[in-house]
């Protein structure tokens, strides 16, 4: 039997029906809350120990949940998905460790362009309403990642080359999760994802000689981080399901609106003008996709 790939034979579905635009507006909510998390605590904790702890806490409930349902089918393509979620995660907490949030966030929110470009060369067709709207919702997310404040030169060059890598990469695993839901079963994905990203990390914590080992007291937050890591994926997964990729995808990549808001409420940050003109982009462009 042929595999389809995301474009082929989707063309004419609904490009987003309403549960897929709730799933993936949710993906981006908890997607943001676990990046406002772990940025928090890569800047008193070692990048590599909170990315192997939250991935871990990840993974222990995807075994559980394995455990319940007693089946996998195909993992490949969240195996892949999890090459680039490791590599991606480890590049953005550190950049972000840097302080220089400013240049990074912009730079990785990108990452939806990935798996946008690759959904349309596949074949998907949204339309123009759906496409305007998903161009105004992923300005609307670069926009609202853009702070005021500048780094010294080694950090802002070091946090740009990390951000772009973290951009690729973790595109490459929206695209592979979104891919392998569709294809084959959302936990098979997820699960794969999860042993890949967790692979991919303890090798690379292994090569730089990092250390994992924390405190019990910060054990708490980073499970946290965790579960909010692998709740966002379930909702993106199941949301890739009920509407065309290269639109969910874009809705996923909101969550830098998410982590505003925290900054926002939760340690007092002001909103700059380009912020606040971000934020309503992106819901001019959620609205647009919600009309489609």
């Amino acid at each position: 039997m042929r595999r389809r790939w995301p474009g082929h034979g989707h063309a004419r579905r609904a490009p987003l029906n309403a549960l897929a635009l709730l799933l993936a507006c949710g993906s981006s909510v908890v997607w943001g809350t676990a990046d406002f998390g772990g940025g928090l605590l890569t800047r008193r904790l070692p990048a590599f120990a909170v990315t192997v702890g939250s991935q871990a806490a990840g993974f222990a409930v995807l075994l559980v949940a394995v455990a319940v349902r007693g089946h996998l089918g195909s993992v490949w393509l969240g195996l892949l998905a999890g090459l680039g979620g490791g590599i991606g995660l480890a590049a953005f907490y550190k950049a972000l460790s840097l302080g220089t949030m400013s240049i990074v966030s912009p730079v990785v929110a990108c990452g939806a362009v990935v798996p946008f470009a690759i959904s349309l060369a596949t074949g998907e067709r949204p339309g123009a309403v759906p496409l305007a709207g998903a161009g105004a919702a992923l300005a609307g997310a670069v926009l609202a990642s853009v702070e005021e404040g500048r780094s010294d030169v080694p950090d802002r060059v070091r946090s740009i080359g990390l951000a772009v890598v973290a951009s690729v990469t973790l595109g490459l695993f929206v695209y592979f999760t979104g891919l392998g839901s569709r294809e084959g079963n959302v936990l098979s994905t997820l699960v794969g994802a999860r042993v890949g990203s967790l692979g991919v990390l303890l090798l690379i914590a292994l090569v730089a000689r990092a250390r994992l080992r924390v405190e019990r007291r910060w054990l708490a937050p980073i499970v946290a981080v965790g579960l909010c890591d692998v709740g966002a994926n379930a909702l993106f997964a199941l949301a890739t399901q009920h509407g065309l990729l290269s639109l969910v995808s874009v809705l996923g990549s909101l969550f830098p609106v998410m982590t505003l808001v925290l900054a926002r409420f939760v340690l007092g940050e002001r909103l700059t003008r380009l912020q606040v003109c971000g934020v309503a982009a992106a819901m001019v462009g959620v609205a647009a996709l919600s009309s489609a």
